[in-house]
């Protein structure tokens, strides 16, 4: 069957699903992809993404309640590049799916509209999810501070609701086997079974609590180690030292995203100097906190402030400090320290993250009394816009009305001006 050919038209809807946050993605593709490929519900698997591996739209029965293991099981069945039919466990029940495996390990699912209808045009399916993986690639890699933001707010809601899920789980599994264990049961052959089901459920328990911290964390030196990879094709006229992390906790996921960022940031700095010869590029893991050193003895001809105004977003948002030194005729040298725990925040707060950043100007806005004329004045869109913006907000924050948005806002210090 012949393929489609993407029309001028196809290609800008392609673009609106590229271009925009991270956090939204999958809302975006399920649109673009609705029309040729109908569904009720869709899923983006990627381990590129610590904060949110799953990426979902559509039916809440089936986007709430799939886990990582369903993902797991139906990734397992592809090879990368390939496409398929199948029939997999998701959100708790068997469902007819479709699923494409990008060659990046990237994985797409489909809910069909109609589960008995064959897909069409599975490998134009693939190659449009392909160009959709690529872009989450990159956004991921370049650690924006939009991206960070998200993804450490979602680390923080997974961890939490992982600990108190798992504790839960053990708390009840390790009372059913203590009554199991009593000698004062009788039927022997019951009990046994019991035991072992109740076992089988505790094992269960801790390895998806085992799968979540593998997916939000990274081992210091594994994150350096990708690191020294993506840099030796820049480095590769320079005399390099990398001076690797020693033992320590894992690092979260959006801080050895960020660190890599950053590092490379600062390493394409020092590497626009004339004639570097030698370069040290060191992490170390201390003080609950991972820090960062980049230096030589070169020139001293480091652009400071050109490498502050490209780190300061990310600085900002993972509370890092910064420190540059360009000595003219001695050398260069950056240092950074990254806080390895999140901020405590207050709810109104964490409940802000949960906002893209033109929604967080429309409620900063709001919080300073603008109404909805006023606010698209300001903003340069039309005042429908800002309508549509006010309800994803409310939404978001889980609120009837502009005044309770507002409040939140104002308790959470979101003025204009404000970060």
């Amino acid at each position: 069957m012949a393929e489609l050919a993407a029309s001028p038209a196809d290609l800008r809807a392609l673009r609106t699903v590229i271009d925009g946050p991270l956090a939204e993605i999958a809302g975006r593709c399920s649109r673009y992809l609705a029309e040729r490929w109908p569904h009720d519900a869709l899923v983006i698997f990627t381990r590129e993404c610590t904060g949110r591996p799953r990426k979902v739209a559509g039916a809440a029965e089936v986007v709430d309640r799939v886990g990582i293991g369903e993902l797991e099981a139906v990734r397992s069945a592809l090879a990368p590049g390939e496409h398929a039919e199948l029939t997999a466990r998701l959100g708790e029940q068997p469902r007819r799916v479709w699923a494409v495996l990008d060659h990046s390990g990237m994985l797409l699912v489909l809910v069909p509209r109609e589960p008995a209808r064959p897909v069409r045009h599975a490998a134009e399916l693939a190659a449009r999810f392909g160009i959709v993986a690529t872009s989450i690639r990159q956004q991921v890699a370049q650690a924006s501070p939009e991206y960070l933001t998200e993804a450490r707010a979602a680390s923080a809601e997974r961890a939490r609701a992982v600990a108190e899920l798992t504790a839960a789980h053990e708390a009840t599994l390790t009372a059913v086997l203590a009554t199991l264990r009593a000698t004062g049961l009788d039927d022997r052959q019951a009990r046994a079974a019991a035991t072992e089901t109740a076992s089988a459920a505790l094992l269960a328990a801790r390895a998806g609590r085992a799968t979540e911290r593998a997916l939000a964390e990274e081992p210091p030196a594994a994150a350096f180690d990708r690191l020294r990879a993506e840099l030796a094709p820049v480095l590769r006229d320079t005399e390099v030292l990398f001076a690797a992390p020693g033992a320590g906790a894992p690092l979260p996921g959006e801080i050895a995203v960020g660190a890599r960022a950053m590092t490379t940031a600062v390493v394409l700095a020092f590497a626009a100097q004339p004639g570097l010869r030698r370069l040290r590029v060191g992490w170390e893991h201390a003080d609950a906190a991972l820090l960062i050193d980049v230096r030589d003895q070169e020139s001293g001809a480091l652009d400071a402030d050109a490498l502050r105004r490209t780190l300061e977003g990310r600085v900002r948002t993972l509370r890092a400090a910064l420190e540059i030194e360009a000595l003219p005729g001695w050398g260069s040298r950056v240092a950074l320290r990254l806080p390895l725990a999140a901020p405590a925040a207050r709810r109104e707060r964490g409940a802000l993250d949960r906002l893209n950043r033109r929604e967080r100007e429309v409620l900063g806005l709001l919080a300073a009394g603008r109404r909805n004329r006023a606010i698209a004045a300001e903003l340069g869109v039309a005042e429908s816009t800002v309508k549509f913006h006010v309800t994803g907000v409310l939404k978001k924050l889980a609120v009837a009305t502009r005044g309770e948005a507002a409040a939140l806002g104002v308790r959470a210090g979101l003025l204009p001006g404000e970060p």
